[in-house]
């Protein structure tokens, strides 16, 4: 998958060095797989959440951190939306 907006990634790692090698490998995965539909995804990532509009929410270190990506499974595109600690999260609204 073509991943895009990654310096939201290199941002956040930036100032929370304990998530640094939980994205990366993250980050490695998606770039080298392809997803076609959301069961892909759950395959790999059980706990991943699914919202709408393609939005797909994944853990990050043991679920103290979350990233929050659109999925264009045609074009093969992931964009980072957002990532942030727990709760953060907790306090937005994706809509």
């Amino acid at each position: 998958m073509q991943l895009l907006n990654v310096v939201a990634l290199d941002n956040f790692k930036r100032d929370h060095a304990d998530a640094r090698v939980s994205l990366d490998v993250w980050r490695t995965e998606v770039e080298t797989t392809n997803w076609k539909t959301p069961q892909d995804i759950k395959n790999r990532y059980g706990s991943a959440d699914f919202l709408a509009k393609n939005r797909v929410i994944f853990n990050i270190k043991g679920n103290s951190y979350r990233l929050v990506v659109v999925v264009k499974y045609l074009m093969g595109v992931v964009a980072v939306e957002w990532v942030g600690t727990h709760a953060e999260y907790d306090k937005k609204k994706f809509e």
